[in-house]
C-alpha cells in the first residue's frame, strides 16, 4: 500500500513530523530524541538558516498515521558559494518500507527540481553546519550532541531510491587518559616556544570569543570540501546556544604571536541528560535535564571544533599544533571528569586530519554516509 505524501511549508504544523520518531525508534534502546522546542526552532522561517535558504517539511501517512518524514532545502549561500545547483533533503526518519522512503525523497526531489536545482544531497539538517549524513555503522550506542541515529536500514533505503553513495563521514572514538610518548613531545615542543599562548574561552565574553573561534573556523575550513561560513545572524545564534552547554575547561583558543591562530571546542555530550524525555519540557524533564546535566554532569563530550589558520598549516616549526591542541584538550577532559570523547566528523578522504587523530590512540566507531543523485 502506497504511503499518502504531504507537505508542509515551514513554519507550518509539526506534530506529526515530531512524533513519528517514538515509533519508529520504538524497541532502540540508543535512540536519543531531540529536544522538540529546539527542532522547532530550526524549521521556523525566524531562524537565521531561512534568511538565505527556503524548505518544506515532508511526511509520509498511512492509514491515517504517520510513517516517515525528511525535509527538503536550498541554501543560497551554498549556491552562492559553489553555483552547482545541489540542493538538501535531510532529518529523514522512515519505517522499514521502500516505498514510504522513495515517496519522500521522490517528493523532495520534485520540489527541489522545481526551484531549478540539478542534483539533490544529503542527508543535512539542515545544512553542513548541522547534523550530517546518514549513519551505516555504529548502532550499538547512542549519538553525541549534534549527531544523528537512525535505524539499520535506513542507508540502504536511500540508496534503494535511487541516491548512490556520495562520501562517507567518520566519528572517532577517544578515551582520555595518557597520551603516546611521541605527542607528549609534540606537545612539549609547541608548549616551549614563546609566541604561543594557549587559554581557555572567556564566558563572560562569550560573543567576542564565538567570532574569534568562527573567524579561525572559517579560515582553517575554508577549503574543505562542501564548506559554507556562518552568517552574522548564525554566529549569533550559535552564541546564545554555546551560552546553555559549553564548559570553558573544553575549549581552547592558542595564538601565535597574538594572532588567534588555532581553535578547539568540545561539547558537553548533553544527550546523556535527554535520555528518557522523549522530546518533551515538561517541569518535571525540565528538572530532570538540570539536574542530569548541571549537578551529576556528563561523561562525555564531543569535539566539535578543530582548525588552524591555512597559513600556519605549512609552517615547519608549528607541525605539531594539531597535536598540541589534542593534548590539551585531553588534558582538560581529565580534569572535567570525561570518561572519553568522540571526534567529529571528519571526511573519509581527510587523510591528514584521521591520521592526526589516529596518532593519539582515536578510533573511528561510527560511520555516516551521504548520497547524492541527478534530478
Amino acid at each position: 500500500m502506497l504511503a499518502e505524501i504531504r507537505k508542509t511549508p515551514i513554519g507550518g504544523p509539526l506534530k506529526d513530523f515530531l512524533n513519528v520518531v517514538e515509533y519508529i525508534y520504538r524497541d532502540d534502546p540508543n535512540y536519543i530524541r531531540p529536544l522538540d522546542f529546539e527542532l522547532k526552532q530550526r524549521l521556523s522561517p525566524k531562524h537565521p538558516f531561512f534568511d538565505h535558504a527556503e524548505g518544506v517539511v515532508i511526511t509520509a501517512h498511512r492509514n491515517g498515521f504517520c510513517v516517515g518524514r525528511c525535509t527538503a532545502q536550498i541554501d543560497r549561500e551554498h549556491l552562492a558559494r559553489y553555483r552547482d545547483d545541489v540542493g538538501f533533503f535531510g532529518l529523514i526518519d522512515t519505517i522499514e518500507d521502500e516505498s514510504v522512503a522513495k515517496g519522500l525523497l521522490d517528493t523532495a526531489a520534485e520540489w527541489l527540481s522545481e526551484r531549478g536545482m540539478k542534483r539533490m544531497r544529503g542527508p543535512l539538517s539542515l545544512s553542513i553546519n548541522d547534523e550530517i549524513g546518514c549513519l551505516i555503522e555504529g548502532f550499538d550506542t547512542p549519538p553525541m550532541v549534534m549527531m544523528p541515529h537512525h535505524r539499520p536500514y535506513q542507508g540502504p533505503l536511500i540508496e534503494a531510491a535511487g541516491l548512490p553513495k556520495l562520501k562517507d563521514l567518520y566519528a572517532w572514538r577517544y578515551v582520555i587518559g595518557d597520551i603516546p610518548p611521541r605527542a607528549r613531545r609534540a606537545h612539549d615542543e609547541i608548549e616551549a616556544m614563546p609566541e604561543i599562548k594557549a587559554r581557555t574561552c572567556r564566558v563572560k565574553e562569550l560573543a567576542a570569543e564565538v567570532r574569534t573561534i568562527v573567524d579561525v573556523f572559517n579560515d582553517a575550513w575554508s577549503e574543505n570540501w562542501g564548506f559554507v561560513p556562518y552568517t552574522e545572524r548564525e554566529l549569533r545564534a550559535l552564541a546564545d546556544m554555546l551560552k546553555l552547554i559549553i564548559r570553558p575547561e573544553l575549549s581552547l583558543i592558542v595564538n601565535i604571536a597574538d594572532e588567534p591562530a588555532a581553535v578547539a571546542v568540545a561539547l558537553p555530550n548533553i544527550n546523556e541528560a535527554l535520555v528518557g524525555l522523549h522530546g518533551k519540557l515538561s517541569p518535571v524533564n525540565i528538572a530532570k535535564l538540570l539536574w542530569r546535566f548541571k549537578v551529576r554532569g556528563p561523561r562525555t563530550a564531543r569535539l566539535a571544533i578543530l582548525g588552524i589558520r591555512k597559513k600556519y598549516r605549512n609552517v615547519k616549526k608549528y607541525a605539531g599544533l594539531s597535536t598540541f591542541m589534542y593534548a590539551k584538550m585531553n588534558h582538560a577532559g581529565q580534569r572535567c571528569g570525561i570518561d572519553w570523547g568522540e571526534l567529529s566528523w571528519t571526511l573519509e578522504d581527510n587523510a591528514p586530519v584521521n591520521v592526526g587523530i589516529k596518532f593519539m590512540g582515536g578510533k573511528v566507531y561510527k560511520k555516516y554516509r551521504l548520497f547524492e543523485r541527478a534530478l
